[in-house]
């Protein structure tokens, strides 16, 4: 990188706020897709027929936008059009959900990161509830704020839950799965549809189990999904223990939720409830083995989600904490099943001989 690169770099991080509220903006109110589906480019006078908003508010977001490199200009003709930037911020999936993820959920309470990072807890979760995490307040939050939560939270999971059903019910043959956290139930739906003998119990707090049992009643397997009530931080609360075992427990971006104590006291106690053939399946987004550095990018900025928001005390974790959490617990990985749908990796985990 250049002087001026690097330069450039630090006034993007001077800017951010702005850079990413003037982004946001240009995707919502429809102008970056008029530029995308002009031939030959759009003026500034179309943009404002196009929107009916002012020529002032028009002449602001395109000039950011130029400077940002979302947006080109024609000098000749002053017509304006998407540049490769622009076109990933508004067609990547992933993009557009981490933008309606920071601005919805996040936003606000960023402000008090600073804070949250000295006191340990989640300062910023402060204007939208009292709720000592966000996860307690899940069911309560506004609509739209859901929305973007869950909508963050199913669109990594789902991209790779078709790898992870067939490592799960094809590679090792499960019947019996504990889905510890398994929020609306999405998993456990997977699950069932996709093998006929497959019976789950979801693990979670007793607000989210109702949501869960809500939202799977009438779809096709319903029956054979059941909720049992835990506040997994709560060390003298137990997992289901049945002679027999389960033969898995399930764990997708759960763990991350968590302090590496915490984790420790979740793992050990599943431990209990597993017998010698049980797996833990732990799935997550380990910022170490992505294949490509936006990706590690996305999840190291995560960790500050969970640091103002979330909890306070977790964070999006690499393979070196998650081993040693894991070997803490008297449990030892067997496996490891890299690069699934949006850069997840599964962890099989069964107890040290």
């Amino acid at each position: 990188m250049t002087a001026r690169e690097a330069q450039r770099l630090a006034e993007y991080i001077a800017w951010g706020p702005a850079i990413f509220q003037a982004s946001r903006l240009m995707v919502k109110w429809g102008i970056l897709d008029f530029l995308r589906d002009s031939d030959k480019g759009i003026t500034r006078a179309e943009i404002v027929s196009k929107t009916h908003l002012s020529d002032y508010a028009i002449k602001c977001l395109l000039e950011a936008s130029l400077s940002i490199g979302t947006v080109l200009v024609d000098p000749d003709t002053n017509r304006f059009s998407l540049s490769k930037t622009g076109w990933f911020l508004l067609n990547d999936p992933a993009t557009r959900v981490n933008i309606d993820f920071n601005h919805d959920v996040n936003y606000e309470g960023w402000f008090h990161l600073e804070e949250s990072l000295k006191e340990g807890k989640p300062v910023g979760l402060r204007h939208f509830g009292s709720w000592p995490t966000i996860y307690e307040g899940l069911s309560s939050l506004p609509k739209d704020v859901q929305k973007s939560w869950f909508g963050f939270d199913h669109f990594y999971s789902e991209s790779s839950f078709p790898d992870a059903l067939r490592i799960v019910f094809d590679e090792h043959h499960v019947r019996t799965l504990y889905d510890v956290g398994g929020n609306t139930g999405k998993w456990a739906l997977h699950c069932v549809s996709y093998s006929s003998e497959a019976q789950i119990t979801v693990l979670d707090l007793p607000q989210q189990i109702a949501m869960m049992k809500e939202n799977v009643k009438d779809q096709p397997g319903h029956e054979r999904i059941k909720g049992y009530g835990i506040n997994l931080l709560d060390e003298n609360q137990s997992f289901p223990k049945t002679v027999e075992g389960p033969d898995a427990i399930w764990m997708s971006q759960f763990l991350d939720c968590f302090s590496m104590e915490q984790i420790v006291s979740i793992l050990r106690r599943a431990r209990v409830a597993m017998t010698n053939n049980t797996r833990i399946y732990i799935m997550e987004t380990l910022w170490d083995r992505q294949k490509f550095e936006p990706a590690t990018l996305c999840l190291t900025m995560t960790s500050l989600y969970f640091a103002a928001l979330a909890n306070g005390n977790s964070k999006m974790y690499n393979t070196e904490d998650m081993e040693k959490c894991i070997d803490e617990a008297g449990l030892e990985v067997e496996q490891i099943h890299d690069h699934l749908g949006q850069g997840h990796s599964i962890l099989v985990v069964k107890k040290k001989a």
